[in-house]
Formats: C-alpha cells, sequence, structure tokens
C-alpha cells in the first residue's frame, strides 16, 4: 500500500506547514474530503484563532473553521505524527528586490526536526527553478538526519489560490504537481486529486513546476505594465484609458489587461525570483524588470496626479484633506501585506497632505503594525478637497454620486478632485456634474 493509499485509509495523516492565505484554505479542503490533517504554524495567536472558530482572512468563512476536523497546533513535534507534509509559507523579497528565503528556509528546519522515514514533502511556495533540491532539501536532510531519495521523498506542486476570489477556488483550478522520481509523482498527484477536482498536471520535473509558477505571475505583471505605461500615455493626451481599452476589446485576441497598482504576494514578488535567477546565470533582464519598474512607481504616479488636481482647481496642496477609500492589496480581501496603496500615502505625505484612510475590508491591526497606519470609520470621510477610490471592494462599487458628494467639501464641483484609481465610478456622469475626475 503506497502512501497516497494510507492517506486515504486514514492510517497516515497529512500536514501543512503554514496556515495563511493558502496553507489554511487547504487544509480545511482535505479535512473536508476525510483526510486527517495535522495544520501547524509558528503563530500561537493565529492557531488560537482558528480554535476559536474564525476566519480572519475570509478564505473559507467562520463557519468551515468551526466545523472542520484538521488538528490546529503551535507544536512543532505534531508534525512527526503525518507522513505527507505541505509547506505553504511566503516568499517575500527583500528591500533590495532580491528574494527572502528564510520563511521557507525555517520551515524546512522546522519540519526536518520532525521528519520521519517514508515520509513525503511537498513545497507550495514560489520559489525560482532549483530552491526546492538545492536549498530546502539539504536543510531537511541536516535537520533529520535522513537521505533524500531513500528514507524520504519530495515534490513541488506551486499554489495557485487567489486571495478573495470566489470563482477560481482551490479546486476548481488545475494543479501542477511534480515529484523527484515517477513513484513520488504518482503519491503527490494522487494525494492532491483528493481536493483539486479540476484535475493536475504532471510536470516533467520539480524545476519545471517552479518556473512554470514564476512565469504565470512574470507575464501578468508584464501585461499590467504595459496597461499602465499606455495610461501614462493617454492621459497626457487627453485620452481616457478604459475607453481605449474597450474599443480595442472588441477584438477577439486582444488580452483583456487593465491598468493598477500591483502589489501583494505574487505579482509584484514573483518576477523578482525570476531575474535574481538569471542574474545569477550572467543574464540581465530586459522586459521584465522594465515591467517592474513601471509597476512599483505607480503608487507615486496617482499621488502625483491627485497634486496637479488640487494645483489645477486652485486649492491648497500642503494640508489639504485627502480621504483615500481601501488600503488592501486586493479588492474583498483583509489582506494589507505589499499593499501599493501606501506608496499614494507616503509620496502624498512628501507633500504635507495626511489622508484619512477608511477600509471596512483591511485587517485594521495587520495595517497598524506593518505600516502605522490607522483606518477611520467611512462616515469621517467628510469635508475632503481631494478623495481617492483606491480599491475595487464591493461596498465601494455601490457608492451613489450621493455618498460620493457628501465626502467633499460644500463648494463648487470643480474644486472637488476624484480619483478613482480602478474605474468603479461612471466617469461621464462625473464630468457632465462637474467634478475634477480623473482615472488611471
Amino acid at each position: 500500500m503506497n502512501l497516497y493509499e494510507k492517506i486515504k485509509s486514514n492510517e497516515e495523516s497529512l500536514s501543512l506547514v503554514g496556515l495563511g492565505y493558502v496553507g489554511m484554505p487547504i487544509a480545511i479542503e482535505f479535512a473536508k474530503r476525510g483526510v486527517k490533517v495535522i495544520g501547524f504554524d509558528l503563530n500561537a495567536a493565529k492557531i488560537e484563532t482558528y480554535k476559536s472558530g474564525n476566519d480572519p482572512t475570509h478564505e473559507v468563512g467562520d463557519q468551515a473553521i468551526k466545523e472542520t476536523t484538521v488538528e490546529f497546533t503551535a507544536d512543532e513535534t505534531a508534525l512527526r505524527r503525518a507522513k505527507f507534509h505541505i509547506v505553504a509559507v511566503p516568499t517575500p523579497v527583500n528591500d533590495d528586490h532580491t528574494p527572502n528565503l528564510s520563511p521557507v528556509e525555517g520551515a524546512s528546519r522546522i519540519l526536518g526536526r520532525n521528519l520521519t522515514k517514508g515520509s513525503i514533502v511537498a513545497f507550495e511556495s514560489t520559489v525560482f527553478p532549483g530552491v526546492t533540491e538545492d536549498i530546502c532539501v539539504p536543510i531537511l536532510e541536516q535537520e533529520s538526519g535522513l537521505k533524500c531519495g531513500v528514507d524520504f521523498k519530495i515534490g513541488y506542486s506551486p499554489e495557485r489560490i487567489n486571495p478573495g476570489d470566489k470563482v477560481h477556488r482551490l479546486n476548481t483550478i488545475t494543479k501542477i504537481v511534480s515529484g523527484m522520481d515517477e513513484e513520488t509523482l504518482e503519491n503527490v498527484a494522487k494525494v492532491y486529486e483528493i481536493i483539486v477536482d479540476a484535475g493536475v498536471h504532471r510536470a516533467e520535473s520539480i524545476k519545471v513546476a517552479e518556473a512554470a509558477k514564476v512565469i504565470e505571475n512574470s507575464q501578468r505583471d508584464i501585461n499590467i505594465a504595459f496597461m499602465n505605461e499606455l495610461s501614462i500615455i493617454f492621459n497626457k493626451m487627453g485620452i481616457d484609458t478604459l475607453a481605449v481599452l474597450r474599443a480595442a476589446g472588441t477584438k477577439w485576441n486582444f488580452l483583456n489587461f487593465r491598468p493598477g497598482l500591483v502589489g501583494g504576494h505574487c505579482i509584484g514578488v514573483d518576477p523578482y525570483y525570476l531575474t535574481y535567477k538569471a542574474e545569477e546565470l550572467g543574464y540581465h533582464s530586459q522586459i521584465i524588470l522594465s515591467g517592474r519598474r513601471i509597476n512599483d512607481d505607480m503608487g507615486k504616479y496617482v499621488a502625483e496626479q491627485v497634486v496637479k488636481k488640487l494645483i489645477a482647481a486652485e486649492l491648497p496642496v500642503r494640508g489639504a484633506k485627502v480621504g483615500i477609500l481601501g488600503f488592501t492589496f486586493k479588492e474583498n480581501c483583509p489582506d494589507t501585506r505589499n499593499t501599493k496603496i501606501i506608496d499614494i500615502v507616503k509620496e502624498l505625505n512628501e507633500y504635507g497632505i495626511y489622508p484619512l484612510i477608511a477600509d471596512p475590508s483591511a485587517d485594521a491591526n495587520e495595517a497598524e503594525t506593518l505600516y502605522g497606519v490607522k483606518f477611520c470609520d467611512i462616515s469621517k470621510i467628510k469635508d475632503c478637497d481631494a478623495v481617492i477610490l483606491a480599491v475595487a471592494h464591493t461596498q465601494f462599487a455601490d457608492l451613489t454620486m450621493e455618498q460620493v458628494a457628501s465626502m467633499f467639501k460644500a463648494q463648487e464641483n470643480n474644486k472637488k478632485v476624484l480619483a478613482d484609481i480602478k474605474g468603479l465610478l461612471d466617469r461621464r456622469a462625473y464630468e457632465d456634474a462637474g467634478y475634477s475626475y480623473w482615472r488611471l
């Protein structure tokens, strides 16, 4: 009986190392399908939150947390009772945009200390090709005293969870799987097929699977960078970018990308993993890094456009009252890590503007800890000179013109600066009403 069959029959358990936006939904789904699951995370406070039946990620909901059979724990020795281990920890970048592998290295050390013979370790963290075999395996071997390929096997299956997306879910997205040999590949594939109804794609090697992940998001990053560059050009021409994209989109093979701020843990990070490895091999990226530079500067660009609009409206810039709606890195998601809205805030600060920020969807404690930002209730966004609609949360998309008007000072509409970054509002309606309206 192979490991997959033992997991299916509950003779062996499966573990998740890292219970964030990726690991927690995976743990919940496996448990829902009848698998014995041990969910481990170093963050004891997070574990207590899950044990109390709360889902701070909003990915599966409180009810699913309350009903799950997952054994949530911050005790690493519990991992010794599992034989199939999934590592789902973040892989951020440093301030100089070089890969920060400390989370995945730390997870490998913890798992290595508690690894038993006959185990399979499947990494999900986004990395450049070679990290799993060249960096993680030696750590696992050193900490465990076991030999990879003899005492334990490894695989790689890149995460494809899209936080906040209620359509493309874990079980509906084809899963890439890989293994160090054919036997491992089959075990990894079969285990993931338990929860992925869309099926799996068996990659030719671990490095192929690692590469596939980093290029998925690099491709999106480059396409969004192109849209952002178009937005800058068309703004200078006095042409509405979204109107241009709607017209161009009538052609069957036009790619439907839009300009915007590129934050989060994937699109704005993964390209740096790929270009870092390319640099090691003596190749300096031309297209990928150019796209990154454009996207990294968009927060500053948005702030500059707001300041220009204030000047055009003959409003004082220093001390201007500005409200920002939304702070998370994407819509309908509480996660503020790697948000690009902070770039807007910092650039406005350079002009002596200290905006009020409202985001009912965001993790307020996280934002204050990471950025020193304190949110206010949306009702406090009033008497403003400018309002920046920054994130396309559902509750913001439903704002009426009357509600938007209530956020501004009682003055002529041509002195009301409205920056609609995501293009949520009816541009023509606000322009006809006389607002100083701008969007990417």
